[in-house]
């Protein structure tokens, strides 16, 4: 292929090649030159030009497939227009002679038709240059097309289309000649045909004025006339060439002078709306604006014209666009609707006319108003449907009137549905009278119009849940009202039906007590049926209707009413057989269709209660469900006897009766009407083989039966498309009606599988025979196998006995009855039954694999391969396949070739690679073969859709094939003419599924993988260039699964630019594929993905459609605004898909970009929104939003992208902030730091940060929050909210000690106003009170006079709650008020929480000066006054605090208490709700609970309330007493008992919580829990509670453990670690408690008959499970072995210390070690003496163990955190009193010297490792044990020796810190009281540090340490002269005084000596005028014996007194150093 890479053909390599490589690399060589020729100067193409020409031109004769023609075609033109052009006149010559040309074979065809395309590509390049040849040429080709066959026909139409493109206007002389030949084109029987001349067309009236003037009415005729048997692209091209010109006629202003004006014809809109509805209303013949007469027969309008002008009209109104249709909507409208009015009979003369009628008017009416107008002209359109509704509604004649106003109510449905809350305005503006309209039209007389009025308030209620329980009530009381108007019940009962279905579209749901209301009326209406037999069968079908609608309610509703369904059920139905037959002999035909109706009705309701409440089908209720089943099915048995008696009034009530009751079977498990499954099979095969079906049902029966895969190779109309609604009825066939709501009412309450649009059940003659054939399957499988076989037989019996079309009916229904049996069996792994079984079945499906109907033949492959699935014999299988490959071989007929091919394919889906390898070869050697069958597209389509399953499906084993299966691809693909699309759309499948065999291979670089690889992209690159959408579509999934495998190779511009081009084709499959691979590709490569398209708009190609901005938007802004339009599920979940993925990945470089664009969709809208609140927000003013500025305002914002988005793209936009903000915390810091952003700004410019634009944030919020859609206002409330979490403490540089939000705070207020107004919802108001306490909590404002407006919010939202759930609005569900009221406790208890934290922090002595400066200027400081403000409802708060946490506890008890909960529910929910409310108490408990503990602690658990007696919800917490209520006169508790009630509901909740943490459970309600738990015990009375109660403590200790086993946070670790520190000393202080009340009673008492207290009591015995000190202990083990996992004996592999690396640990570490320390350091005094004996060994060893292992040097000699901790603790345990005491000293004394050893062998190392171990650490350790324990602990010599060798060592190591630390130790050991313990250190050492100190006059301190370590020394020294006895003391001065007096520096020396020196001689002389004076007898005689010292002293004084006349001595400076640190240490540990 490389060879193929030059300017000129590489004749050479060309040469050498085979023919299918020839045309491979001819193919490759032109897509290379078209890249080349616009990539090379102008003058290296002229000089090789004529070899090129002459190349190409060669080309022609080579017969080049399609699109090597297209191909070649282009480059010539290119070259010309590069190049020179003189010699183009030859090439047009040349080719004209070619088409000339008398040679008809098709071996020369291909080159006629390059000859044609060339010549079209060459004028439409090069246009007017060409002069006047035109002329020649247009009428050579024309003359071509009379002789010319379809290929020829197609081709010159698409040639025209481009000359007349090239030319313009210049071409006006061949105009009508082309018109001409276009016009005999547009009706061609080819159906390609038809779509080029339409092109063609098109193209011609741009210049052509007679088109949509003068001829404008043939025009017309001639599209009706296309439209006749046309298909699906046909329609779309024909109706949008009709549509263009009748849209220009309307809209043209002529051109030219007055003479030529007169012969152009003006047309009015209102002619073109009557040419329109003629073709809609007569198709083409009754064009002749006849009479009428000639159309009096029974000839209906085809459908397909009828469904091509409805397209017509919708691309009419979408070319003038949605500012036209907003002015001429009224217009409009009525002629829309007057479509279907009576005053055309024609158009709905027959039901199913009339159906299909109604469906087009839909259509045409949801595609124009909903797809182009903003939300605000909806409202005004909605405003003209109500109108139309009024006049309709006036209108006498119910028949003329009937369809029109079915049309208006679904689409005001529709519109309403999609506006969502936004259409509130409307339903509160009386004028309209919009529900008032709907309403009385329930009452019509025609039951369509009924059902499509309740079928609209079940849009309405949807979309503004507010008004679901109003219009409930409204109609219930109606219909309770005209009980006796057959209207009023069934339209009533058809309404409140509707609105129940649509109670699960709307989360806030309706008040439990409606199901009552409504269960007690439909037992009423069945009961009243009887009473006037006018009424009966409305009675009966509504009383039906409402319980099955009810059950939709589900479980917590149905529950309720269960027993009395389950009785009527049980009525309904004649008790036995002997009944049936009296009813029989009885009734007449009347009285049977009520009953029948009744039954049917009865089914119903028992289907929809088994389908809806699964969770109540236990084995009791399925035991009474059952008892009529067989009575039902008697009854279905003998339905054909009733019949024959009563006749035809019967024949649709016993229709619906079998329907129902199949559909119900269908539903239960086969096991519950086991008895008699005989009977209802007899039944089905009766009604499938039914004599008097005449109708093919084939469409509906078949797809589901079918593979989806399978389906593709049938009608494209089976494919999903933007004209599925109006194609169906194509689909069905000319007898069969689309469906309707009518054929099925009960439908209207089911949620409908098509999102917003009407159910549309089909007639019942048609759904009773897919549920029979669906149920046929099930029973079938269930019945004896000996039963199976006779069916079977009379099955294929009766097809052998019908003859011609109902053959074919027949044939139908039981292939699809079969196939749904053998897929049954296959897929519940069931056998098939008796050999002969296998026969019949074998010929049925073989039957069917040559049937006609291409999707009989493709259900029965599918059955085929199902049947070899279910009998799972190889032998079989083979047998099978062997059947088809001699079918295939012998037969020539397409329907044969077709059916076993597909038959093949099937079998290896199910059957993996059948068997062997020989197999495989012979079954794609007949594929390929008939794919090469090149006489009919058909075989080939299904032969290469067979070939791409087995490619599929043979995996690994397929790669022999790889090769020659590519190559036959590339072939077909160069080959197969264009208008073949279904042929090119399998060829795609099967490259598909070629790569994805190749998967990842793809990416190697051998030669053999290389070709493939090149072929697969040529491939690609075929398809891509193919003009069928779908395959393109193929094309670029191709594309998407190379990108996948091999993405170096995929050529991203160009894959790009091609999904940019086809983002808005009209095609739905396209544009899903565009977005599937779209979203592939912004996952890998976002940021690439992006700038291409931006390149591609800028390079700006023509291809790129009008409506894609992405040079303006970029293309994240043109997918928003394709959001925005698209109304297709799955591809709004893709473009959602893919934004987010783009967002994730550059959302943070591209800020500017992405907020632009949020805001842009935020502020389209805001316009309507600005009422609200403009007095905050100046920016806001302006346009009010009324009807007027509708027009105008849409001109002012042609330069917005955005207009008038819809609310879901809003809300969209709205997540897509939180989204961004959320990545720009994972980025950089500078986003929320706005000092930090702007100085990074004023580097770079380019450089972006999320805080500059705070305004706009807050804005959008704003904007969002104060919307008229609710969905919106939460989405902004969420903003706000996050908003508020991330910027609240940025802080606002300009002015210090402000925040950068404060600026904002009247916006914020104004965004939550709105939200506590009495109409708005629950949900919105709970989002709001989260916000407003986030607002206050946050700390922004800090003055209280604007923190009031918030608070205000809040406590007007306290008021509101407190009447309880009474109060709340009827609305809603009992639990929607549950939600609020919690949330509005949970905002309270937030804002309490911080108050109380604030207080706390402020009354600590850290009063920063801010804070004081602040509460200088407001009075009082924030901190207090939150609390204050607060403080006024406390009392309110925390009653209702107590009650909600009461509620929550009872709600959390388990089930087996649930007869003891209350019945009328708790404080906040209703008993039936309390499975809704759950979840809402779950969501705020923590923090409830939480501000409850912290309220109880300030009141320190003494302060009852004032109404504590007599308050109802301050009842004890115990169920028992909740069920007796307060009228049982309970007696009013004691303080005590309240106090233990509630410390008991906190410490409940909390334990019950923590000790089965759901792995739900968030992270704030687990510190919330630890925080109150901790509230609870900074208090004494709950801390004497735990205390004295041992269990309790345990249990809590046990929990909190297992808190810290199952999460990871440190910050719940340490929470849970202060809760266990409370705990122990809340057992100290009972412990003490008690050993001092016994000391008081026993005072007189020995004091060794004292009862020991504590653990481990005398015997010292600790028990596990019983033990606190043991639960604690564990506890501590399990944090200290986490971290520090040396700690554990066991994993360190023996018990000895094996000396090891120090590790430093992680801050979070370090705290909980250090937290664990403190609690092991408190557990001894808990014990008794013995106790503490059991438990020492342990502490110490993890003390001494934390020291030992975190021992780590740290610079400047500081201890790290843990070792500061462990010698924290260890001085705690040294110094227990437990040590000194008499039963315990000894063992104490024993263990303590035990742990010294231990401390002091961390230094003799086994082996070299501990040099690492911090020397100042150990000896700190050893001077904890030294001063703390008692001297026989450490007095005991071997010890003693140790430790002052220790010492000695360390005062000889060179660092500087050591030796300090060391002589401010040994400071601390001197000055010890006791000399047994401090003198033998001072006989030890004082003598070694006396010459150090000497050694000053030969080494000179050189730095401020060395300073130290003297000025230490001489602190060490003067300490001995304090404690030596009296008559040592002149020694040890006279030993001192000349190391001082050597430290001394005379004048010369002081004035050049560094300042160390200088400071060590003020400190040597400042020590000296001290020490002087108190021993000057020694001072003298030192003085007076040594004239040296006398001399040096004198001068120093000298010298000294000179200086500081200089300056102030440093001294007092130099000194501090050194007595700090000391200081520190001894705080610390000494």
């Amino acid at each position: 292929m490389e060879l193929a890479h030059s300017l000129l053909l590489n004749e050479e390599a060309y040469n050498q090649l085979g023919e299918v490589q020839k045309a491979e690399f001819i193919f490759e060589w032109l897509r290379y030159l078209e890249k080349l020729l616009l990539a090379t100067s102008r003058n290296d193409v002229k000089e090789k030009q004529k070899t090129l020409v002459e190349q190409l031109l060669s080309l022609l004769n080579n017969s080049p497939g399609p699109p090597t023609r297209k191909l070649l075609a282009k480059n010539l033109a290119i070259l010309y227009s590069i190049g020179d052009t003189f010699s183009v006149y030859e090439a047009i010559d040349k080719c004209n002679d070619l088409i000339r040309s008398k040679d008809d074979s098709p071996s020369y065809l291909p080159t006629k038709l390059a000859a044609v395309v060339c010549l079209g590509s060459l004028y439409k390049k090069l246009g007017r240059i060409l002069g006047n040849t035109f002329t020649d040429t247009v009428g050579n080709i024309l003359k071509a097309v009379k002789s010319a066959e379809s290929q020829g026909r197609y081709e010159i139409m698409l040639s025209l289309q481009n000359i007349l493109n090239g030319l313009g206007a210049a071409a006006a002389p061949c105009h009508r000649d082309v018109y001409k030949a276009a016009r005999s084109c547009l009706t061609d029987r080819s159906m390609a045909v038809r779509c080029a001349a339409a092109k063609c067309l098109l193209e011609l009236q741009n210049e052509a004025i007679f088109m949509w003037s003068t001829d404008v009415d043939s025009v017309a005729a001639l599209c009706f006339k296309s439209f006749e048997g046309s298909n699906y692209d046909v329609r779309i091209s024909v109706s949008k060439l009709l549509g263009t010109i009748l849209a220009k006629a309307v809209t043209s202003k002529h051109p030219g002078t007055a003479a030529s004006r007169q012969s152009i014809r003006r047309v009015s809109l209102e002619e073109v709306l009557e040419l329109l509805g003629t073709g809609f209303l007569r198709g083409s013949s009754g064009f002749l604006r006849a009479s009428g007469d000639m159309l009096k027969g029974t000839s209906s309008v085809s459908r397909d014209v009828r469904v091509g002008v409805t397209q017509a009209y919708v691309v009419f109104v979408s070319t003038l666009g949605g500012a036209w249709l907003e002015k001429n909507f009224a217009a409009f409208l009525s002629h829309i609707l007057s479509l279907v009015s009576q005053s055309h009979p024609k158009a709905t003369q027959t039901q199913i006319d009339a159906v299909c009628c109604r469906r087009c008017v839909s259509f045409i009416l949801r595609t124009t108003i909903g797809g182009l107008l903003g939300e605000k002209a909806q409202l005004a359109v909605v405003k003209d449907i109500c109108q139309a509704i009024w006049k309709l509604k006036k209108v006498m004649d119910v028949a003329a009137s009937q369809h029109m106003l079915v049309c208006a109510l679904q689409e005001l449905g529709n519109l309403i549905h999609n506006l969502g809350t936004t259409a509130a305005p409307l339903l509160q503006d009386s004028s309209t009278g919009l529900l008032d309209s709907i309403l009385s039209v329930t009452l019509h007389p025609s039951i369509s119009v009924r059902l499509a009025a309740a079928w609209c308030l079940h849009c309405i209620a949807v979309a503004l849940p507010s008004y679901l329980t109003p219009l409930l009530d409204r109609c219930l009381e109606r219909l309770t009202g005209h009980k006796s108007s057959p209207e009023a019940v069934t339209g009533f009962s058809f309404a409140v039906a509707a609105l129940l279905g649509a109670v699960k579209h709307c989360p806030l749901g309706i008040p439990h007590g409606k199901g009552k209301i409504i269960m007690t009326l439909a037992e009423d209406l069945l009961c009243s049926a009887a009473q006037n037999s006018r009424l009966s069968a409305q009675r009966t079908q509504a009383g039906w209707l409402l319980i099955a609608a009810l059950m939709t309610l589900g479980p917590a509703v149905v529950s309720h009413h269960l027993a009395r369904v389950l009785l009527l059920w049980k009525c309904v139905f004649p008790a036995s057989p002997k009944d049936l037959e009296t009813e029989k002999s009885r009734g007449d035909s009347f009285t049977w269709q009520v009953t029948l109706e009744g039954r049917a009705g009865a089914l119903c309701a028992i289907k929809s209660f088994v389908s809806h409440c699964g969770d109540l089908l236990t084995e009791e209720v399925i035991q009474r469900l059952l008892p009529p089943l067989p009575c039902a099915v008697d009854l279905l048995t003998q339905l054909s006897s009733i019949l024959k008696m009563y006749g035809s009034p019967l024949k649709t009530p016993s229709v619906v009766y079998r329907q129902r009751l199949y559909e119900l079977l269908i539903l239960l498990p086969p096991e519950t009407y086991e008895g008699n499954l005989c009977a209802i099979l007899k039944e089905l095969a009766a009604d499938l083989t039914a004599p008097d079906i005449q109708v093919s049902a084939s469409t509906f029966l078949l797809p589901p039966l079918c593979h989806q895969d399978d389906l593709l190779i049938l009608s494209p109309l089976l494919q999903e498309n933007d004209h599925r609604f109006i194609e169906e009825q194509l689909l069905l066939g000319n007898g069969v009606a689309c469906g309707s709501l009518e054929y099925d009412p009960y439908l209207i309450y089911e949620k409908d599988v098509e999102g917003d649009s009407v159910p549309k059940p089909l007639p019942p003659a048609l759904s009773v025979i897919s549920s029979a054939a669906k149920l046929f399957g099930v029973v079938c499988a269930h019945v004896g196998e000996t039963q199976r076989l006779p069916i079977l037989e009379q099955l294929l019996d009766s097809i052998k006995h019908t003859k011609g079309a109902r053959q074919q009916v027949v044939q139908l229904h039981v292939v699809s009855s079969v196939s749904s049996f053998l897929k049954y069996v296959a897929l519940s792994k069931g056998c098939l039954g008796p050999e002969e079984m296998k026969r019949f079945a074998l010929t049925l499906v073989t039957g069917a694999l040559e049937s006609t109907n291409p999707l009989l033949r493709c259900a029965a492959a599918e059955a085929w391969a199902r049947l070899a699935q279910v009998l799972d014999d190889g032998a079989f299988t083979a047998g099978l396949a062997q059947v088809s490959f001699d079918k295939l071989k012998s037969a020539r007929d397409v329907v044969t070739r077709t059916g076993h091919s597909l038959a093949l394919g099937s079998l290896h889906r199910y059957l993996g690679g059948i068997s062997s390898s020989q197999h495989l070869n012979s079954c794609i050697g007949i594929l390929y073969t008939l794919a090469q069958d090149s006489t009919s597209p058909d075989v080939q389509t299904w032969a290469l859709h067979s070939l791409s399953l087995i490619i599929d499906s043979a995996g690994p084993l397929y790669y022999v094939h790889v090769e020659p299966t590519l190559s036959l691809i590339i072939m077909l693909l160069l080959n197969v003419p264009p208008t073949h699309a279904e042929v090119h759309q399998s060829l795609g499948r099967c490259l598909n599924a070629l790569i994805t065999t190749l998967g990842p291979e793809l990416q190697g670089n051998s030669t053999s993988i290389s070709t493939l690889r090149a072929s697969c992209l040529l491939g690609c690159a075929v398809m891509q260039d193919n003009p069928d959408c779908l395959v393109q579509a193929q094309a670029i999934s191709c594309l998407q699964q190379l990108h996948m495998f091999a993405p170096r190779h995929v050529n991203l511009s160009s894959l790009v630019s091609c999904l940019c081009v086809n983002l808005y084709s009209p095609y739905l499959l396209l544009r899903r594929a565009v977005l599937a691979c779209l979203r592939q590709l912004v996952q890998r490569e976002a940021a690439e993905v992006s700038e291409h398209a931006v390149m591609l708009a800028k390079d700006s190609r023509e291809e790129l459609t009008p409506d894609a901005n992405i040079r303006e938007v970029g293309l994240e802004g043109a997918l928003l605004i394709l959001l925005d339009k698209e109304t297709d599920e799955r591809l709004c979940h893709d473009i959602k898909e893919t934004l987010n993925y783009m967002l994730t990945s550059m959302a943070v470089e591209k800020l500017s970009l992405w907020l632009k664009l949020c805001k842009d969709v935020l502020a389209a809208s805001a316009d309507c929104t600005a009422i609200t609140c403009v007095d905050t927000m100046q920016e806001e003013e302006g346009d009010k939003g009324d009807d007027a500025s509708v027009l105008t305002t849409r001109h002012d914002e042609k330069s917005h992208p955005f207009t008038n988005p819809r609310w879901a793209t809003r809300v969209f936009a709205a997540e897509c902030v939180c989204r961004i903000i959320n990545q720009c915390e994972n980025a950089s810091s500078a986003h929320f730091d706005i000092a930090l952003a702007q100085e990074m700004k004023k580097k770079d410019s380019r450089n972006d940060f999320l805080v500059l634009h705070l305004a706009d944030l807050i804005r959008m919020a704003f904007m969002a929050a104060t919307d008229h859609s609710d969905q919106l206002r939460l989405s902004g409330l969420e903003m706000l909210l996050v908003v508020i979490r991330r910027f609240a403490t940025v802080p606002e540089p300009e002015f210090p000690g402000h925040v950068i939000l404060e600026q904002y705070q009247a916006n914020v207020g104004a965004a939550l106003r709105p939200a506590f107004t009495s109409e708005t919802p629950p949900d919105v108001t709970a989002k709001a009170c989260q916000v407003c306490s986030a607002w206050i909590a946050s700390g922004v404002v800090s003055d209280l006079n604007d923190l009031r407006r918030v608070h205000q919010l809040l406590v007007s939202s306290l008021t509101k709650i407190q009447a309880g759930k009474e109060a709340l609005s009827h609305l809603y569900n009992e639990s929607a008020s549950t939600m609020e009221i919690l949330a509005v406790l949970k905002a309270w208890a937030e804002v309490y929480i911080i108050a109380v934290q604030r207080h706390k922090n402020h009354r600590q002595p850290l009063k920063t000066t801010s804070c004081l400066e602040d509460s200088i200027r407001n009075g009082s400081c924030s901190s207090d006054g939150l609390l204050d403000l607060v403080y006024a409802d406390l009392g309110t708060l925390s009653r209702l605090w107590l009650a909600a946490l009461q509620d929550f506890a009872l709600l959390t008890l388990p089930s087996e208490f649930a007869s003891q909960l209350p019945a009328e529910g708790g404080a906040f929910y209703t008993a039936e709700t309390s499975e809704n409310a759950k979840l809402q108490y779950y969501n705020s408990w923590a923090l409830i609970l939480h501000a409850t503990a912290l309220w109880l602690t300030s009141t320190g658990f003494v302060v009852a309330d004032p109404d504590e007696g007599a308050s109802d919800l301050s009842r004890p917490v115990t169920p028992t007493s909740m069920c007796q209520g307060s009228s049982s006169g309970a007696t009013i508790k004691s303080p005590e008992d309240v106090y233990t009630d509630r410390f008991h509901l906190i410490l409940g909740i909390s334990v019950e919580f923590l000790c089965s943490l759901r792995s739900d459970a968030t992270m704030e309600s687990i510190t919330a829990c630890l925080y109150a738990l901790q509230a609870l015990l900074d208090v004494p009375w709950p801390r004497s509670k735990i205390g004295s109660d041992q269990d309790l403590g345990i249990e809590l200790l046990n929990v909190l453990h297992r808190v810290i086993l199952t999460r990871e946070s440190p910050s719940i670790q340490l929470a849970s670690l202060e809760v266990v520190r409370q705990i122990i000393c809340a057992a100290q202080e009972h412990v003490k408690e008690k050993r001092r009340s016994a000391e008081v009673d026993d005072g007189a008492a020995e004091k060794e008959t004292l009862p020991e207290f504590g653990e481990g009591k005398d015997t010292g015995g600790l028990v596990p499970g019983k033990s606190l000190v043991f639960a604690t202990l564990e506890l501590c083990v399990c944090i200290l072995v986490r971290q520090l996992p040396e700690l554990n004996p066991k994993l360190t592999g023996s018990p000895g210390v094996k000396a090891r690396k120090p590790q430093m640990l992680s801050e979070d570490g370090s705290r909980l070690v250090s937290a664990a320390l403190v609690i092991l350091s408190e557990l001894p005094a808990v014990c008794s003496p013995e106790g503490s004996i059991s438990i020492l060994p342990t502490i110490l060893y993890l003390t001494i163990g934390v020291l030992r292992e975190t021992a780590v040097k740290l610079p400047g000699g500081q201890l790290s955190s843990t070792v500061a901790a462990s010698l924290q603790a260890l001085k705690g345990i040294l110094s227990s009193p437990m040590a000194r005491a008499e039963k315990s000293h000894t063992a104490w004394t024993d263990l303590l010297r035990s742990a010294l050893t231990t401390v002091l062998d961390c230094w003799d190392p086994v082996d070299e490792t501990h040099q690492e171990l911090d020397e100042v650490s150990l000896l700190t350790a050893i001077t904890v044990f030294i001063l703390s324990t008692s001297p026989e602990v450490t007095t005991i010599p071997c010890l003693q020796k140790r430790c002052i060798d220790k010492f000695k060592a360390t005062l000889e190591i060179k660092d500087p810190m050591v030796q300090i630390k060391t002589y401010q130790l040994l400071h601390s050991i001197f000055q010890y009281p006791n000399p047994a313990v401090s003198y033998p250190y001072i006989y030890s050492l004082a003598s070694c540090i006396m010459e150090k100190l000497q050694e000053i006059d030969k080494r000179k301190p050189e730095n401020t340490a060395e300073l130290q370590i003297f000025q230490e020394g001489i602190k060490v020294l003067e300490t001995l002269v304090t404690v030596a006895e009296e008559h040592h003391r002149s020694q040890l001065v006279a030993c001192l005084l000349p190391i001082l007096i050597s430290f001394l520096l005379d004048e010369n020396a002081l004035g050049s000596a560094t300042s160390i020196m200088r400071n060590l001689h003020d400190f040597a002389l400042q020590n000296l005028m001290q020490i002087g004076p108190q021993y000057s007898s020694v001072f003298k005689s030192l003085v007076t014996s040594s004239p040296a010292l006398k001399a040096r002293l004198e001068a120093a004084i000298k010298g000294n007194q000179e200086s500081v006349k200089v300056k102030i001595p440093t001294s007092k400076y130099t000194k501090s150093p050194g007595k700090n640190s000391s200081i520190q240490l001894k705080t610390s540990f000494l």
